[in-house]
């Protein structure tokens, strides 16, 4: 079992930045692709952005293009979302999620495993 862990959420004002992180304690994820979902109160959870192991590849929802980065250490085994120019529809619970698969079969329900979850709101 890998147990992921993120952190960084917090309330922010619209038009303000946040990074996420998400480190797995006492594993070392070699191999995973990663990626960030999330889940707004009454609604489904939705991707975010994925990134390959090797870093090379990325992903991301049309929602956010242009506005949010992933980004992975693998030295550090920490996994990035930096989040410019927020929005108050991008308030939502934020999970980390990691699979030992491709960046769009972990789209399509890939993840083997989750995090807890981190809560960002975002003000108008």
């Amino acid at each position: 079992q890998v147990q992921l862990v993120e952190s960084g959420g917090g309330l922010v004002q619209a038009g303000g930045s946040l990074r996420l992180s998400c480190t797995a304690p006492g594993r070392v994820l070699t191999g995973y692709a990663m990626t960030w979902f999330r889940q707004a109160p009454g609604k489904e959870r939705e991707f975010v952005a994925a990134i390959s192991w090797s870093g090379d590849e990325t992903s991301f929802a049309d929602s956010v293009k242009g506005r949010f980065t992933i980004s992975k250490d693998n030295a550090k085994n920490t996994l990035y979302l930096q989040m410019n120019s927020l929005k108050p529809e991008d308030t939502a619970v934020y999970y980390c999620g990691a699979g030992r698969s491709t960046i769009q079969s972990l789209k399509m329900g890939g993840v083997e495993y989750w995090g807890k979850g981190t809560q960002v709101t975002v003000s108008s």
